[in-house]
Order: structure tokens, then C-alpha cells, then sequence
């Protein structure tokens, strides 16, 4: 794990979660802990409406937290219901928060590869619709990470199973002098929950 990351995990608390915040983890919780009991893959694909933000963010926290508790095969996808841009505040975040960020491509819908361990592969993100080719195709979880995206995206073809895990989007302080103290909030606040959610597995 990247050092800085690691200090960055070492400030989260989880007593900072709610008890109702805690019921609406449990699902997924359940779902990680019967694929691990079955010797199944865990796959999980993060939705957002435009995949530029609250998914990006959840399928890099959540795969890095699956490493930091040693919790084998779990794959971490995101997608949206349409195709825009990973926002760049996204990365800038990351990259304050400890992950290694390299942009791959200068076009209008950049591909970035995040980097948590100094061994292990890189997440490859970019913005795309939630059934694209790079995504799986049957045999995971669905996470609605948006109000939009759960509303907008009845069926998502090839699902396991669905679940709401929803978050305040960062972008409604884009162009504000709370822009970087709003997405370095939302990050923890993903990170912190993800760190409960994997916390609770037994490997």
C-alpha cells in the first residue's frame, strides 16, 4: 500500500458512520461475505448517472480497501447511465489523499490509471455507460451511488443484485471556495465507508 494512503486510512473512523447509514451498508456487506463463503468472484459496479464522480470514487476506495484487509478476489467497476468525463477535481483529490495518478489520454474523456500499491494493478478508469465492454457482463452487484442513476437505470442487465448506496454529489460546489474541502469530504466520507464495509468480512 502507498504510504500516504495508508496515513490517509489511518485517520478514518468508522464511529463516525450512522446507525441508519449502517443499515443501508449491510446489504453489500452480506453480499461480499456469501461470494467469499461460496469461493465466488466478487465483482461490483458503482453507478452514477454521468460516471464522473461518486462511482469513480467508490470503485477506487473500495477496491483499495479490499486489499488493505486482504480480501481476495474482488474486482471494482464503475459506470454511469451516459458517458461524460472522469471530473478532473476527482484525480487532483486522489492524488491528495495519497493514490498515484496518471492520465493516459488528452482527449475529452481522459483515461486515468490510479495506482494504491506499489505491486498491484492499477485501477483504469475513464467515464463510461454502466454496460460497457470493459464492465461485466453477469454475475455482479450493482451499487447506485446517485439518486438519477437509481431512478434512471431500472435494469441493469446480467445483475446479481442491486443495491442504493447513495452519496451528495461533490459537484454542487464546483467553481466555490469550498470546492476542494467539499470533494476531500465526499472522498473520506466514501473511503470511511468502504473501510466499514470490508472491515467486517473475515478473510
Amino acid at each position: 500500500m502507498n504510504p500516504d494512503i495508508l496515513k490517509t486510512i489511518e485517520s478514518l473512523s468508522a464511529d463516525t458512520i450512522s446507525e441508519e447509514r449502517k443499515v443501508v451498508l449491510k446489504p453489500l456487506t452480506d453480499y461480499i461475505k456469501d461470494k467469499i463463503k461460496a469461493c465466488e468472484t466478487i465483482r461490483l459496479n458503482f453507478i452514477c448517472t454521468h460516471n464522473s464522480r461518486r462511482s469513480h470514487l467508490s470503485q477506487i476506495w473500495a477496491q483499495t480497501m479490499a486489499y488493505h484487509f486482504g480480501i481476495k478476489n474482488v474486482f471494482c467497476y464503475s459506470g454511469g447511465t451516459e458517458a461524460t468525463a472522469m471530473f478532473p477535481k476527482v484525480a487532483e483529490t486522489l492524488k491528495g489523499q495519497g493514490f498515484g495518478i496518471q492520465r493516459l489520454s488528452e482527449d475529452k474523456n481522459p483515461v486515468y490509471a490510479v495506482k494504491y500499491a506499489q505491486n498491484e494493478v492499477t485501477v483504469i478508469c475513464f467515464s463510461k455507460k454502466y454496460d460497457n465492454e470493459f464492465n461485466p457482463k453477469n454475475e455482479f452487484a450493482v451499487i447506485m451511488t446517485c439518486n438519477n442513476a437509481d431512478e434512471g437505470c431500472p435494469l441493469v442487465v446480467g445483475a446479481e443484485v442491486r443495491f442504493a448506496v447513495k452519496y451528495d454529489d461533490p459537484k454542487s460546489s464546483d467553481n466555490t471556495p469550498e470546492q476542494d474541502k467539499i470533494y476531500a469530504e465526499r472522498s473520506l466520507q466514501i473511503a470511511t465507508e468502504m473501510f466499514y464495509v470490508f472491515s467486517q468480512i473475515e478473510n
